[in-house]
């Protein structure tokens, strides 16, 4: 099974973004990560239009958008004009998350649902056939930096079980180290987001961490 490694660029260098994505993009990354939060639905405020824009025109590599945002329905056809190849929206946050998956997979666009900490699986099941990919938050959202919440497993063993019927690809985010990864990964996880835990900040370089985190 082929490990995704998915740079969070909330946690890259934007003083120096065209060189953070240009050594990403030749270091072995998968899919760009890119979290938008509107301070409303997360206390935080974080990456916007701008950023997208110029990330996109930077990589061909696939872009995700992570949207921590109320009322995501509103948001989606912004990134979609963007060129977003995967969409994740929180179902709490959307008052009809069938139809917002459902517009998102008519543009042509893999949908995803992110599921907070405290959101339990019973609440978004009907939605599993629809998403190809489910992002499980292993920590709660709106800052890097959070230790894991280790009783986020039990949902991920169960997302992992029922992965295999209803054919998406699963995702974790927060604080995801190299040991995480080792761990996850038996457990069925498809994909990782990777930022300051595994990836960002260290002595070596990108591509001898993704190749590590590959490998592991």
């Amino acid at each position: 099974m082929k490990r995704l490694i998915c740079p969070s660029l909330m946690c890259a260098d934007f003083t120096n973004i065209k060189s953070e994505v240009n050594e990403l993009d030749q270091a072995g990354t998968d899919i760009f990560h890119m979290d938008v939060m509107d301070g409303a639905f997360v206390p935080n405020m974080a990456l916007g239009l701008e950023d997208y824009k110029a990330v996109r025109s930077l990589t061909k590599l696939p872009m995700d958008v992570h949207l921590m945002v109320n009322n995501p329905q509103n948001i989606v056809p912004i990134f979609e004009k963007l060129g977003a190849n995967i969409i994740y929206i929180h179902p709490d946050t959307d008052p009809m998350p069938s139809r917002t998956i459902d517009e998102i997979k008519t543009n042509g666009i893999h949908p995803g649902i992110a599921i907070n900490p405290g959101t339990s699986i019973e609440t978004i099941k009907e939605l599993l056939p629809l998403v190809d990919y489910v992002l499980v938050m292993t920590v709660n959202p709106g800052f890097s930096g959070q230790s894991y919440l280790e009783y986020v497993n039990d949902k991920i063993k169960h997302l992992a079980e029922l992965k295999n019927k209803y054919d998406f690809n699963l995702m974790v985010d927060g604080a995801i180290s190299p040991e995480k990864i080792k761990l996850l990964s038996d457990l069925g996880v498809d994909g990782f987001i990777v930022g300051t835990s595994s990836l960002f900040g260290k002595d070596k370089t990108y591509k001898e961490i993704i190749k590590e985190l590959k490998e592991l």
